[in-house]
This record gives C-alpha cells, structure tokens and sequence, in this order.
C-alpha cells in the first residue's frame, strides 16, 4: 500500500513539474503572458510592392506586436474581393473609383451600388503617381514621346502594352487615347494592343521586349529599371492619386489606422520619394 501511495504522489509530482514547465512556456522574460502578435491584412494596389514590402518589413521591426499580410493586385481585384468578403484591415487603391465604391458617403454616381466598406473617417489621400510611357532596351521602334506613339499608332506597324479596362492603370490609358482621339477597338482589331491584368503584367511585357512600348505608372518604370520617355499630364488623364482606408469591418482598426499614420511619416515619404511616388501632405 505504502509503495503505490508512492507511486501516485510521483505521478502526481511529475504532473505538477510538467504544468509548471507549460506555464512558464507562456510566460516572457519579465513574467507576463507572451501575446501572438497581430496580423494585419492590408489589400494594396500591385504598383505599391516593392515600396510597402520594404516599409512593412521596417514597421514590424519597430512593432514586434504586429505582423502584416500583404495582398497586392489591380485595385479593381481587390475591391472584388473585399465585397466578396475577403478580410481585409486597410485597402489602398490606384485610383478614386474604386475606394468610392466601397465609401458610403458618395453619391450615386460614385458609389451605385451603394456599398458601405470603408470607414470615411479614415479615408486619406495618400499618394500621387504618374502614368509614364516607357520602352523595351534599345527602344527598337525610336518612340519619345506619347506624340511619337500616337503617331505610330497611327501608322507604322506597332504594339502597345496597356492595362485591362477594369484595372485603374488600364483606365488612365483609355483616357490617353481619348485624348488623342483614338478608338481602343479599333487599334485592338488591328493587332496593335496587348493587355495586362493588372501594371506589373504590363510591365514585365516591356522587359521583355515582347511589344514595342507600355503605359505603366512611373513607379513600377523605376522599380522595373525600364527607360521611361514622357509621362502623362493632368490634362491627359486626370491625377493619378492613391486612396487609403481602414476597413468598418476590421478586427484591427486602430492598429490599422496606426499603420496608415506611419505611412505617412517622413521616413515613410522618402521610400515612396525614391521610386517616383510624391507623398500627399
């Protein structure tokens, strides 16, 4: 009897080590719970990679606290997908017409479908790009200029790089070509137009000299090291300004919001600065 009480009081001291063992597991090196760090899932149009991949990885050094989830695409996607029901915690967008659409406080005309996905509080304009003209190495077919491809559009066999009609990068270029009173469909039916889903797939066609010229931002032209030859004005296709948002429907809104005052910091504009993005105060 004596020796199975001492066996049980083992077992039961061997439980109580390994608990302690667990608990301590928990614990951080002054004593108090360690916490899983937050992630915070921000959607951002596929022109801002290289730019909030650095900055991201900058923030989380700085707040151990918080992990970030990228999700880069045309902003037309991502708008898809956050209606869909994607989760998402801040969404920045190439172009007004999306983050409208998910905004509330816009008007029929802006917002149809009247969706309310954005908290307007929070709603900032971030950044302001162009949309530039750029060439393959060697320029092979000596374009200089958006005069010098209308001209070629126009006559010389020729093909141009653009984005689809429901990405915004694809939506200043139809402006473009409005401008210069040229019709898509027709230069489509002639074989003088390829397409891209979303500015990155434009580009890469411009690396690889697969067409004669694309229409990309200035930033991705940058990033990518392709020669860029005129960017667009005003006049041509509207200002190019990038919309940020904290979702209404996020778990993480003040640490989201937090994120999006970062990206607003000094330190924050001189990564956008240097690859062509221009910071708006």
């Amino acid at each position: 009897m004596k020796k199975a009480i001492a066996i049980l009081m083992c077992i039961l001291l061997s439980v109580g080590v390994l608990t302690a063992c667990a608990s301590s597991e928990k614990k951080t090196d002054s004593g108090t719970e360690a916490k899983e760090p937050i992630t915070l899932t921000v959607f951002a149009a596929a022109s801002m990679t290289e730019t909030l991949t650095e900055l991201g990885t900058a923030y989380e050094a700085d707040h151990p606290g918080i992990k970030l989830s990228f999700n880069f695409d045309s902003s037309g996607t991502l708008k898809t997908q956050i209606v869909e029901g994607a989760e998402c915690d801040l969404f920045i967008s190439a172009a007004q017409k999306q983050m409208n659409e998910l905004d509330s406080t816009q008007d029929a005309e802006k917002n149809p479908e009247k969706l309310d996905y954005i908290d307007a509080d929070t709603r900032i304009d971030l950044l302001e790009n162009k949309v530039a003209l750029c060439v393959p190495e060697g320029n092979p077919k000596n374009i200089n200029s958006y005069d010098d491809m209308v001209s070629a559009l126009k006559g010389s066999d020729i093909l141009l790089a653009m984005g689809n009609a429901d990405v915004p990068v694809g939506q200043y270029t139809q402006k473009i070509l409005t401008y210069f009173s040229l019709s898509e469909d027709e230069l489509a039916a002639a074989g003088k137009l390829t397409y891209g889903s979303n500015v990155k797939e434009v580009t890469t066609q411009v690396i690889e000299a697969a067409v004669d010229c694309g229409i990309v931002y200035q930033t991705d032209a940058y990033s990518a090291n392709l020669t860029i030859v005129d960017t667009a004005t005003e006049e041509m296709c509207g200002q190019v300004i990038y919309p940020a948002a904290v979702l209404k429907d996020s778990k993480h809104t003040s640490e989201a919001a937090d994120f999006l005052k970062f990206l607003q910091t000094d330190a924050a504009s001189e990564v956008f600065t240097k690859v062509g993005f221009t910071p708006i105060k």
